[in-house]
């Protein structure tokens, strides 16, 4: 194997999925207006996905509590990753079912206002789709960030961005930028002078 070629030719594919994003530009704009919204109106953001979408739960979390633009001095904004309570993951998935690690979290902490983001790169999650389930019977609103066509969760979401391929990295890829778009103009959006 040649590493620069193979490092080369994942970047051209990255390359080409990212020029796809124009396809999916009005949905990423209404994934932030619903963020801007549900923190407007008193709301807090829950997330959850699995592997490498659990990271960008906590990754995304971290950033609306902490902040991700540094000129910015505000207030922390109320973002909880569902993925990162080992006791609350590991009893569920005991005493429940690994299905329901995040539904049962929303059960006790969303309320009307709030919004749950569900990261699924298949758009297939069982617990993803339970929890938005969830989120719904509790009166939150859903926000999915989804790959292929949406799978599943697609039927249970309010707002859903879709990133157009079916290859698990490109998704993880264009969910981080999705994530960082999330992030960066609600709270611009909030807090910065104009």
């Amino acid at each position: 194997m040649d590493i620069r070629e193979e490092i080369n030719r994942e970047y051209r594919a990255h390359l080409e999925t990212a020029k796809q994003f124009e396809a999916i530009l009005e949905e990423v704009a209404d994934a932030v207006q619903a963020v801007i919204d549900t923190f407007s109106n008193g709301g807090k953001v829950l997330l959850a996905g699995n592997g490498g979408s659990a990271a960008d739960a906590q990754h995304w979390a971290a950033e609306w509590v902490i902040r991700l633009n540094h000129h910015l001095n505000r207030p922390a904004m109320p973002a909880i990753a569902l993925t990162t309570d080992s006791s609350n993951l590991t009893a569920g998935a005991n005493d429940l079912s690994f299905e329901e690690v995040f539904s049962r979290q929303v059960e006790a902490l969303a309320q009307p206002g709030d919004l749950f983001i569900g990261i699924s790169t298949s758009g297939n999650s069982a617990n993803v789709l339970r929890a938005a389930k969830m989120a719904h019977e509790k009166g939150a609103k859903v926000l999915g960030i989804l790959g292929g066509d949406g799978g599943k969760i697609i039927a249970e979401c309010d707002h859903a961005v879709v990133v157009p391929s079916k290859d698990t990295q490109r998704i993880q890829e264009m969910h981080v930028f999705v994530g960082h778009q999330l992030c960066s103009l609600s709270e611009r959006a909030l807090w910065e002078k104009p």
